[in-house]
């Protein structure tokens, strides 16, 4: 964008000179509407949703068999739900308010495969294509038993394919594992910020890393443009899939169950807070979508992203979605949270739900750091840093009174409500990794 239209922009956009100058911001969003008035934008339906949960339980012996962390689970890729309340009274005293309702961690950090949220939908992505080639080609059929994929035949087949995805790090990941077990060759595009052990576990899995020394979005168009001369190559598109999208939208029904099993409500009464930490957008969008399409109204989702990187924020709080990048105000996109270290969100995912999220924030690396060592001395969890964005979220939401008022969230309400923060990852950094995470906690205190 030229420099008057930025200038233009700050004016009628307040809010953005605080941003440009890295501070950190809280936003409660005016145009969220109800699940009924914004469901339309999304251009997907509970049907999607249920047809992808139907796939995923087709691939279950699949990955039960090729995968055998997932067998205790039935080749399920689901996380545990677990409460915290150590951690809940430690930031009781550390923004020095106290949380009404209760505090829980959704532990996508621990994911069988791939150890971060994007098992979710990056896994379900590459399955999805994976039957569709094996369907068009008569080698399977909806009927059959899908351990079949877990064999010599198949993935002499699939190695005819490749797969191509642009990622920070977790994306890769998840995707990269999963192609080459099913025997896909696979490359993934990585940008300067992703970390070198998620390089190196993708190397020993047999995937292709591509670096780039510049971001994410130099690394996602690298891998679109060298997919788009190769029509046997399938690229995975994390700011556009849909297919994407409706993998991590399956976490809105799995985590209603997994609710009833704990007997904790969700209604008027007992309004359900969930706290996302974003990055270009498709996996908190698509889990959100789920999440609303679970419990309609009564579910309010806010985006967290770092100071450095508020790519979401700025799309949906300008309007101008993937029209403006951080970089556009001078902000570098430099940050330790590198799933989240994307200047430019999904136009897609912005546009689809900004309708269907009520608030967005910012905080600073230091900040991320010392919840990790917090997380860690409280209740014994590991995280990495971007997986604690959401952590600040409900206390950041306790003291805007006003905004609670305006929505009838009395204190009695309140007081029944359950925080749900959505940990992203973690769950797969080496012992040496988290020393040096452990370290820099230390020091953010």
């Amino acid at each position: 964008m030229q420099e008057t239209e930025i200038q233009q922009l700050v004016a009628r956009h307040p809010l953005l000179q605080q941003m440009a100058a890295l501070q950190p911001v809280t936003w409660f969003n005016p145009r969220a509407t109800t699940l009924q008035a914004g469901l339309p934008y999304v251009g997907l339906s509970a049907e999607d949703v249920a047809d992808a949960e139907r796939r995923l339980a087709r691939f279950a012996p699949y990955l039960s068999a090729a995968f055998p962390e997932t067998r205790a689970a039935n080749g399920m890729i689901e996380s545990p739900l677990v409460a915290i309340p150590a951690m809940q009274q430690a930031l009781d005293l550390r923004y020095g308010l106290a949380l009404r309702g209760r505090l829980w961690l959704k532990k996508d950090s621990h994911l069988p495969i791939s150890g971060s949220i994007k098992a979710r939908g990056g896994i379900y992505e590459v399955l999805a294509h994976a039957e569709k080639l094996a369907l068009e080609a008569g080698l399977l059929t909806l009927t059959d038993d899908y351990a079949t994929l877990f064999s010599a035949p198949l993935r002499e087949f699939f190695s005819r394919y490749r797969i191509a995805v642009g990622s920070t790090g977790n994306l890769g990941l998840s995707i990269g594992i999963i192609s080459a077990r099913l025997g896909f060759d696979v490359s993934v595009h990585m940008s300067a910020d992703a970390r070198e052990w998620k390089k190196q576990q993708l190397r020993d899995n047999g995937v292709t890393v591509v670096e780039y020394a510049e971001d994410y979005g130099v690394a996602v168009e690298q891998g679109r443009r060298q997919a788009a001369d190769d029509p046997r190559c399938f690229f995975i598109d994390d700011e556009n899939s849909r297919t994407l999208f409706l993998g991590y939208a399956v976490a809105g029904g799995r985590l209603k169950r997994q609710f009833d099993l704990q007997g904790i409500r969700v209604d008027a009464q007992h309004p359900l807070f969930v706290y996302l930490p974003c990055g270009v957008g498709g996996g908190p969008g698509g889990v959100a979508f789920g999440l609303k399409l679970a419990f309609g109204d009564h579910v309010h989702c806010i985006f967290a992203e770092p100071t450095h990187s508020p790519c979401m924020l700025l799309g949906v709080y300008s309007g101008l979605h993937d029209g403006i990048a951080v970089q556009d105000l001078g902000i570098d996109n430099h940050t330790a949270a590198d799933g989240l270290a994307v200047g430019r969100a999904s136009g897609f995912v912005g546009r689809a739900m900004e309708r269907l999220l009520s608030a967005f924030y910012t905080l600073d690396d230091g900040e991320m750091f010392a919840l990790l060592g917090l997380l860690d001395r409280q209740e014994g969890i590991r995280l990495e840093p971007s997986a604690l964005a959401g952590m600040a979220g409900p206390w950041r939401l306790a003291a805007d009174h006003a905004w609670l008022r305006e929505r009838g969230l009395s204190a009695e309400r309140m007081a029944q409500a359950t925080h749900l923060v959505w940990a992203t990852g973690g769950g797969m950094v080496p012992e040496a990794e988290m020393a040096k995470y452990l370290a820099a906690a230390r020091a953010a205190q």
